[in-house]
Order: structure tokens, then C-alpha cells, then sequence
């Protein structure tokens, strides 16, 4: 590892130290759930609580944490640090549910919602619940004040873009007329509604449903009252988003494909006036060559001029990827750029764990040594 490279390792390293919350996005198949729990371990090696959450149905972070399954509550992984470290996968319902007793007057208020047909669905299926349930969970686990650190695996590019998005997206949906407009019949009689909200209910119930909408209108008539809370709930994630102690962090891996998402999400967030704090690069081939000193003149067939040949074409290899993130680096600078090298297998538990985190921030007391292959 160059000098360079260890001040970014450094850097990178600084963000599981002392930040907040970080947040991981990227393209899919790069190992960012992997790059996410290694945060989280750092995290935990410097004597912090830190709690890795994932959105992610996928076992990845159960298995890269060595351990059979994760609760959508904090579960504790044993290990040898001097830190706590906790992780969690996502239950968008059960998350759903928790928030609806939060805000429900009484508990036949919330009892009412979780059994209507159409909370049911909502809770489940509808576009946006996923993401804006991880930003609640998100949210929930630092305003305990249990952790040092929460860290968010978040899903690929695209995804995550709507993820960031999600409480103001919820917002906008209470503030949207048709929601307004569903609830209108809970709070006044049908024979006092306007004719415009009355033709749209006859219509919605014409394409619809009678059915459906009587269950929308139970459903609203049972939300009744509880749309400030949700509202400033979502303002709150918002501010949690955009605090200073919350980083982002664009993993990706030298392929093409992930490259090119990796630079769409960093534009994106650039947009959104987001500016990453670390880009971690991984599964990249290491340059072996850190000497300018010739290489020994060999003869082509023999042993030792294939192995300088093998040499030679990783570096060459190792050169072409370099070229290729060049690109993205620029985009996020000044941010710090942690590299982690191709593994000989992939990771499956705490050992394979630490292994990524010495190569990303650089080796600790008593780390394993580099294991690249």
C-alpha cells in the first residue's frame, strides 16, 4: 500500500470512527452489503455500538456475518473487539406496523388499521413502502441514542435513489388531493362532499370497485389523526439525511456496468446537492510492480518466463481498471478512494469480514495479512 493509499485507507476508515450514520449505495453485485458490514466492524474494532442494517431480502449480510439469519430488531454478533457490533435485516411490515401503533390514538385505532385489507397491501406491495420503512428504521435506531453508528445497506443504484427519496416522497403524498379527498368522507357526510369529489369516488368505484373504495375510505377513516405524525416523521428523516454526520459512500467495482452506475448515482446525488464522502472500489486486482527496477531477462516456454509474463498481464490488467475508475474518482473528489483487492474466495464470516476491513482502512493490531488472489 502507497503512501497515498494509506492516507485514503485512513480517511475512508475515519468515517466508521466519526460519523453518524453511513450510508452505502452503489450498483448491485459489487459487495456492498459486504463493504457495509465492514464499516460497521470497523466501527466496532475502535470500541464503538454500531449497528449495520440491510433492505436487502438476500442472505448476504447474515452471511458475510457468519451467522444463520437477522431479525428486524438488533441482533448482536459476538466477536473479538472492543466494541459492540449489531445488525439487522429490514421487515418493511413488521416496520409498517410498529409505526402505525406508534401514532394510533388508541390500540383499537391501530388493531382497525393492520387488519384492513388495503393497509395490508400498502404495507406490502406498494412502490416506495420498502424505502421509506428503511428510512423510518434508519431513523429509529439513531434517535434511541443506542448505537454510535448506524449503517445503511442500502439496495442497487436506482433503488437507492428512491430510497433517499422516500420521505418526501411520503410527504408529497399526504399533501396530494386524492388523499385529501379519501379522507374528506371521514370527517364530513357523503351528502356534504363537493360534486367533484363525489363524481371521483363514483368513478374510482365504477374502475375499481365499490369494494375497493369502501376499503379506502375505512382505511383513511382509520388513519384520521395521524398524518402530523407521519408528516413530521418524514421531516425529521429529511434533516437525518442531510446532517453533516450522515456520509455517503459510492461502492462499486472496476467492471464497465457497475462503473457506469456508480457515475449515474454520483451525478444524481450531485443533483440533489450530495456529496459523497468516500468511494470504495472493490474486488479490484492488485499491481504487484511498485519497483521501477527491470525485470529479469527471460527466455519465452520456460517457468520463469511464464510467470513474468503472467506478472506483466496483471499488471497491464490492474492498469486498464485503474484507467477505467479514473474517471468516476474525479467526480467524487475530494473524497477519499479506498480500494479493496481481489480475494481468493468470497466472504462468508466474521475472518473473511476482517480481512476486507484490513485491506480497506488499513491493517489493525493483529490483523490478518492481505489475501489477495
Amino acid at each position: 500500500m502507497t503512501n497515498v493509499e494509506r492516507t485514503a485507507a485512513l480517511e475512508v476508515g475515519d468515517l466508521a470512527t466519526e460519523r453518524r450514520v453511513v450510508v452505502c449505495c452503489g450498483p448491485g453485485g459489487v459487495g456492498k452489503t459486504t463493504v457495509s458490514a465492514t464499516f460497521a466492524l470497523q466501527a466496532a474494532r475502535a470500541g464503538r455500538r454500531a449497528c449495520v442494517v440491510t433492505v436487502d431480502p438476500a442472505r448476504r449480510l447474515a452471511d458475510s456475518l457468519g451467522v444463520e439469519s437477522l431479525p428486524n430488531t438488533p441482533a448482536l454478533v459476538e466477536g473479538d473487539w472492543p466494541g459492540q457490533l449489531f445488525a439487522l435485516m429490514l421487515d418493511t411490515k413488521g416496520t409498517f406496523d410498529d409505526l402505525i401503533a406508534r401514532y394510533a390514538a388508541t390500540d383499537e385505532q391501530a388493531q382497525s388499521i393492520r387488519s384492513n385489507r388495503l393497509y395490508q397491501n400498502l404495507a406490502g406491495a406498494l412502490s416506495g413502502t420498502q424505502e421509506y420503512m428503511a428510512m423510518e428504521k434508519l431513523y429509529e435506531l439513531t434517535e434511541e441514542g443506542a448505537y454510535d453508528l448506524v449503517v445503511v445497506d442500502t439496495p442497487p443504484t436506482r433503488n437507492a435513489l428512491d430510497l433517499l427519496d422516500a420521505p418526501r416522497r411520503l410527504t408529497r403524498f399526504l399533501d396530494n388531493r386524492l388523499f385529501r379527498a379519501l379522507l374528506l368522507p371521514t370527517r364530513v357526510s357523503m351528502k356534504a362532499l363537493g360534486v367533484a369529489t363525489q363524481a371521483m369516488l363514483r368513478t374510482i368505484s365504477r374502475v375499481a370497485g365499490a369494494e375497493i373504495v369502501q376499503d379506502a375510505v375505512t382505511f383513511f377513516q382509520a388513519f384520521q389523526g395521524m398524518e402530523d405524525g407521519f408528516r413530521n416523521r418524514a421531516s425529521a428523516v429529511r434533516d437525518l439525511l442531510a446532517d453533516p454526520a450522515t456520509a455517503y459512500v459510492v461502492v462499486t467495482s472496476p467492471r464497465p456496468d457497475a462503473l457506469e452506475e456508480a457515475t449515474y448515482f454520483a451525478a444524481k446525488l450531485a443533483d440533489t446537492g450530495i456529496t459523497p464522502a468516500a468511494l470504495v472500489v472493490n474486488r479490484v486486482h492488485p499491481k504487484f510492480l511498485r519497483s521501477r527496477a527491470p525485470l529479469p531477462e527471460t527466455h519465452p516456454g520456460t517457468t520463469l518466463g511464464v510467470l513474468v509474463d503472467n506478472l506483466l498481464q496483471l499488471e497491464a490488467l490492474a492498469d486498464r481498471e485503474q484507467t477505467a475508475y479514473a474517471e468516476l474518482v474525479t467526480r467524487v473528489a475530494p473524497a477519499p478512494v479506498g480500494r479493496v483487492p481481489l480475494l481468493r474466495t468470497d466472504v462468508h464470516d466474521l475472518a473473511g469480514l476482517g480481512l476486507v476491513a484490513d485491506n480497506l482502512f488499513g491493517p489493525g493490531p493483529g490483523s490478518a495479512t492481505s489475501d489477495v488472489g
